[in-house]
C-alpha cells in the first residue's frame, strides 16, 4: 500500500467508540473528566476527532449524578452489535448497589465481551469486578474503596497506591481526576504521545502521569501536614526554584525566622527536616521528568537542584526503593 493509500484509509477509519456506563448517583467528574479527554483527542493523520463517545445506562434517559445534574444517556441494549472500542464503568455510590445489579452486571458482561478494552473508573472497579471481568488480575480504585474491593471479591489483586492499573486489555483507575490520568494514558497508547499532550495542554493539566503515581498526591501530603499553613507559601517558593541553593539559612530567612529556630518549627510541624523535605520535592520534580521527557538523568538532576547524579541516585533509592534509570525504564511513556 502507497503512502498516500494508507492516508486515504486513515482518513475513511471511523473514530474509535468509547461507550461509558453510569448508572443513577455517579460521580459526576468520574464522568465528565474522561469524556472530556476522550472528546478532544485529535486523530494525529487527520486531526479528526479520534473517538465517538456514547454514555448509556440500563433504562436510558436521564441518569442522576452526586450533583445537581442529571446526564442524557442510551440504553445499554441499544449498543448491541456496535463495534466498542473502550468500554468505561464510572464510578459513584451508586456503584454498590449496581454491583448486585444482574441486569446493569449481565449487559456489562455481554457488551465486554466485544470490546477491545474494558476499564473502570474510581469505585466502577466494583462493578467490573462483580462481572468476573478482573479475577485474577491487578486491579485499583479510590483509596478509601480498596478494602471493600479486596473483601468482596478476593480473586482480585487489588493494589491501594497506583493512580491506574494496565493488566491486558483492562485498566481500572483510583479516585474522580485518576480517571483523567488512565484517559490521557489510553490516548497515548492508541493515537501516540503526542495526541495525549495536546489534549492535556488544552485543559491545564500539569502533566501526563504515568500509573506507578501514587495516588497520593505529595503536595496534599504536605498541606495536610501543615493544617495552618504556616509554610505553605515557602513550598510554593521552593518548588518553583529547585534548582537554587535552598540550605536551611536560605529557606529561614525567606520564612522571615533564624536559622536554628525554623528548623526546629519545620521539623516539629512536618515530620521531617527541611533538607529532607527539599530532596523530597525534588525527588517529585524528577519522577515527573524523568516519566514524561527524554531528558539524560544527569540534565534532569541539574534542572532539579541536585548537584550531580549521585546525589539524585540516592535520594531515589532513599525515596522510591530504586535508582532513576531503573524509574524511568518502569515508567517512562513510550
Amino acid at each position: 500500500m502507497t503512502s498516500k493509500a494508507a492516508k486515504s484509509s486513515c482518513r475513511s477509519k471511523a473514530p474509535r467508540l468509547v461507550v461509558f456506563v453510569v448508572y443513577d448517583d455517579i460521580v459526576l467528574l468520574d464522568l465528565v473528566g474522561p469524556l472530556q479527554v476522550f472528546s478532544h483527542a485529535p486523530d494525529p493523520v487527520t486531526n479528526a476527532p479520534g473517538y465517538e463517545c456514547i454514555v448509556a445506562s440500563v433504562r436510558g434517559g436521564a441518569t442522576g449524578t452526586n450533583t445537581v445534574l442529571s446526564i442524557p444517556t442510551v440504553t445499554l441494549d441499544a449498543l448491541g452489535g456496535r463495534d466498542i472500542h473502550t468500554l468505561i464503568v464510572v464510578g459513584g455510590d451508586g456503584a454498590v448497589p449496581g454491583m448486585r445489579d444482574a441486569a446493569l452486571l449481565g449487559r456489562v458482561r455481554q457488551l465486554a465481551r466485544g470490546a477491545q478494552r474494558v476499564a473502570s473508573v474510581c469505585s466502577g472497579a466494583l462493578i467490573l469486578a462483580a462481572t468476573g471481568l478482573l479475577n485474577g488480575r491487578r486491579a485499583v480504585t479510590h483509596w478509601e474503596d480498596c478494602a471493600m474491593l479486596a473483601a468482596e471479591f478476593p480473586e482480585v489483586m487489588v493494589e491501594m497506591d497506583p493512580i491506574f492499573i494496565k493488566d491486558g486489555a483492562v485498566w481500572t483507575s483510583a479516585g474522580i481526576t485518576a480517571g483523567i490520568d488512565m484517559a490521557l494514558a489510553i490516548v497515548a497508547e492508541d493515537l501516540g504521545r503526542a495526541a495525549a499532550f495536546t489534549v492535556a495542554r488544552s485543559m491545564v493539566a500539569q502533566m501526563v502521569r504515568s500509573g506507578g503515581q501514587s495516588q497520593f498526591s505529595p503536595a496534599l501530603g504536605r498541606q495536610l501536614q501543615d493544617e495552618a499553613g504556616q509554610f505553605e507559601a515557602l513550598h510554593s517558593w521552593i518548588a518553583d526554584n529547585l534548582h537554587e541553593n535552598l540550605s536551611v539559612d536560605v529557606l529561614a530567612e525567606r520564612a522571615g525566622m533564624s536559622p536554628r529556630n525554623f528548623a526546629r518549627v519545620y521539623a516539629k510541624t512536618m515530620g521531617m527536616t527541611p533538607a529532607k523535605a527539599v530532596a523530597a520535592m525534588r525527588t517529585e520534580q524528577a519522577r515527573g521528568l524523568l516519566e514524561t521527557t527524554q531528558q539524560t538523568v544527569k540534565q534532569v538532576a541539574a534542572s532539579c537542584g541536585f548537584r550531580d547524579e549521585d546525589r539524585m541516585r540516592r535520594a531515589f533509592v532513599d525515596q522510591m526503593g530504586v535508582s532513576p534509570s531503573e524509574y524511568r525504564a518502569h515508567f517512562n511513556v513510550p
